[in-house]
């Protein structure tokens, strides 16, 4: 069994997001799944596996949970299965996911473009105590996707400079906690920090996922279908963003950092 770590959303090694990918041959037990997502401590572990008509199903795991859609890690794994030979060249790949249908197609200048759903926030108010633990006195916009909670601060400065509590984060009942604001520094239109200790991961380093809430927050305040972010972590990370209605296509570079054969 094959397992590759792919750096998502960065044309270089040790930057971007990195993901597990693991080339099985038939399926796995959850509870193995979850221990191998454990053992690569990552954001996230992905678990590709091939169906007879040549689509796959797509299973992600965090270091604590699994999760119901996964942006960098689907990157990752298109990236895999083209590099290793076990998805055609010049076609398109169908994932089946708790998300319902994903598609990963290859563009001409080596950029993967991912086709997920658009996920629109709706505005509320702010969760009691999560300013606070944020470090934060005001924001200009709070809103909410079900469990995931953006923020649009009042500059790029502020939302660097976050350091959140994290012990106070995981005591509140929200899941994602995306920080956005228009970027200051050329050429990108937004940029953003995702924290989500709920899920095993203090801070993601770039997340797909996220992006699905941001491209229509920012494409409504922007009057833009297209859009160019980063996402402002340690590692950091760029993603080309399209917005048409119910989806969203999230494109981003990957590298491979390693191969390995598991022994288990």
């Amino acid at each position: 069994m094959q397992l590759l770590q792919v750096d998502a959303f960065s044309d270089r090694p040790f930057a971007g997001n990195p993901a597990a990918v693991c080339l099985a041959e038939g399926e796995l037990p959850q509870e193995w799944m979850q221990n191998l997502a454990r053992e690569m401590n990552l954001s996230e572990t992905a678990f590709p596996l091939q169906r007879e008509d040549g689509s796959f199903d797509l299973r992600w795991f965090t270091p604590a949970v699994e999760v119901e859609l996964c942006g960098h890690a689907t990157l990752a794994t298109a990236h895999a299965l083209w590099q290793t030979g076990r998805a055609a060249q010049d076609q398109p790949i169908v994932f089946h996911t708790r998300s319902g249908e994903l598609r990963a197609f290859r563009q001409p200048d080596g950029w993967i473009t991912l086709d997920f759903p658009a996920r629109p926030v709706q505005e509320s108010d702010v969760p009691a105590g999560l300013l606070q633990a944020l470090g934060l006195e005001t924001v200009r916009f709070c809103g909410r996707f079900q469990h995931d909670i953006v923020l649009e601060v009042g500059a790029e400065t502020v939302l660097r400079q976050v350091q959140p509590n994290f012990a106070a984060l995981l005591a509140l009942p929200v899941r994602d906690v995306i920080l956005t604001c228009r970027a200051e520094t050329p050429p990108y239109d937004f940029v953003s920090r995702v924290f989500a200790p709920a899920e095993g991961i203090p801070e993601d380093p770039v997340t797909g996922s996220a992006h699905c809430l941001l491209a229509p927050y920012w494409g409504m305040k922007l009057n833009r279908s297209d859009l160019l972010a980063y996402q402002a972590s340690a590692r950091g990370g760029v993603l080309r963003l399209r917005w048409q209605a119910q989806r969203v296509f999230i494109s981003g570079q990957a590298v491979t950092v390693f191969r390995a054969d598991l022994g288990v």
